[in-house]
């Protein structure tokens, strides 16, 4: 008999061979690593951070075996995992990959699990290898945000990341050395327990829930319960990806499902690391090409804030909705957000890490005076040139200034693989990306050795001792 789409996922899962990883699969998992613990490590003061860790400490208990980032403590996998997937995301700097957002959700179940079993670095890198591949081609079978249709984006009615709960379950039974059966229940259950997708609620609903897109921690959780449920008998959907009719693809209101997406060449051919894009900005990615062109215009002529007289852009078409259009900015969360508010922020030249979530420049008075400069409009040909590049996001900038108008356009942020040259983020730009973040939590020489411990995660024996390399050391 043929398999079901999730037996099939569930022997990829299990017949992962690290020796048999190409080069830029273990390459671009251990980059994943060194940036989310980054991103982690400068949210532990922010809002959503401290709540995030919070309930870590209600969920996690005592004298646990995972650590939550920042903090050195040890609690359970489960508050461990909520914790950290609260904390990836909450500078919204976190790399993305279709169908959107997939570190936070799949990356905190393998850190804490690969913490508590004593995993290698090697298993480590093989379990975010499979959950980022997995995520991946689920995304790319089902809606996309940027699908278009006779000539304008249609972003489908109902959308979201809770297609990366198989990947996350993945990689929790991965570390934990399921066979394929255990498996494909565990990944069952997944498919019946995953979040719902609220995206679309929350990107129209002003002011919008701090909870984001998804809330990671919650979406952790799920794996681990399907993971465990799949190892202590609970039998799983096994059909739940199969059928389109009564299935996920129904319970996540996708209006496309095209699995050959899924099982295409799977195991033999990595695609995931093509699309990986990682994020300079701690802001909402549609905005980073602008932000590059205006960093330039006022870097290179020396423009001040207070000397800006207008600041106009054309943006991505689909993003003319409360989520990004808003103006009102009554937390740090709203600002990430904010078309107007985020070109704002990034016209004042300060350097994008965790340091744009200072109250004092989020709600200072340049900042919010300067919003009310900036006006947007949708791209022209924005959907002529991304159909020609999926990794592109047309960008056009005016700031003007002094009398005179500075133009500066692009078609691929900061961030991204793309034809030009110079986009994809190399190692020394997610370094100093990691150092950013860490500032006043790290000590100049705990970051030098977590760096190097990642950066060269195939030689460590014991991943815990990775985790326990994040604790607070300054500040």
């Amino acid at each position: 008999m043929t398999k079901t789409l999730v037996e099939q996922l569930a022997d990829f899962t299990a017949g992962a061979d690290y020796a048999r990883l190409p080069a830029d699969v273990v390459e671009e998992s251990k980059r994943i690593v060194l940036d989310s613990i980054g991103c982690a490590l400068g949210a532990i003061d922010e809002p959503k951070g401290r709540i995030g860790i919070q309930y870590g400490r209600m969920t996690g208990g005592t004298g646990g075996d995972a650590t939550i980032i920042g903090t050195g403590e040890r609690v359970n996998v489960f508050g461990a995992a909520f914790a950290n997937g609260e904390l990836i995301n909450t500078l919204d700097a976190d790399a993305v990959l279709p169908p959107g957002h997939v570190t936070p959700y799949v990356l905190p179940g393998a850190l804490a699990v690969g913490e508590s079993t004593g995993a290698s670095g090697k298993d480590l890198i093989t379990a975010v290898a499979i959950s980022h591949e997995m995520s991946y081609r689920i995304g790319k079978a089902m809606d996309y945000l940027r699908d278009f249709q006779d000539g304008k984006v249609t972003p489908p009615p109902v959308y979201g990341y809770s297609s990366t709960v198989f990947g996350a379950t993945a990689a929790v039974g991965r570390l934990k050395g399921y066979d394929p059966g255990v498996l494909a229940h565990a990944l069952g259950v997944a498919g019946s327990i995953a979040p719902v997708n609220s995206f679309r609620s929350w990107s129209e609903h002003a002011p919008t829930s701090t909870i984001k897109y998804l809330m990671a921690g919650a979406l952790t959780q799920a794996a681990l319960t399907a993971a465990h449920m799949g190892e202590l008998g609970h039998r799983g959907d096994l059909r739940v990806l199969d059928d389109r009719e009564f299935g996920f693809p129904r319970f996540i209101g996708t209006r496309r499902w095209e699995p050959e997406a899924i099982t295409d060449a799977l195991g033999d051919e990595w695609r995931f690391p093509a699309e990986q894009s990682f994020k300079p900005y701690p802001h909402c990615r549609i905005l980073h090409a602008l932000l590059d062109s205006l960093t330039e215009i006022v870097t290179d002529n020396d423009i001040k804030p207070a000397e800006i007289d207008g600041i106009k852009a054309w943006v991505e078409g689909f993003v003319m909705q409360p989520l990004w259009v808003n103006r009102v900015i009554e937390r740090p969360h709203d600002g990430q957000f904010s078309i107007a508010h985020g070109l704002a922020l990034g016209a004042h030249r300060v350097p994008p890490t965790k340091a744009w979530q200072d109250p004092a420049l989020v709600f200072g008075d340049s900042v919010l005076g300067l919003m009310d400069k900036v006006e947007y409009e949708t791209h022209p040909d924005y959907v002529k040139l991304l159909s020609g590049n999926a990794a592109s996001r047309p960008a056009k900038i005016e700031v003007t200034a002094r009398g005179r108008t500075f133009v500066g356009e692009r078609r691929y942020p900061k961030g991204s693989k793309s034809p030009e040259p110079g986009t994809a983020m190399t190692n020394d730009e997610l370094v100093a990306k990691f150092r950013g973040h860490a500032e006043g939590v790290l000590a100049e020489a705990a970051v030098d050795r977590l760096v190097d411990a990642v950066l060269h995660l195939e030689d460590v024996e014991d991943f815990g001792g990775v985790m326990r390399l994040t604790a607070r050391t300054d500040g």
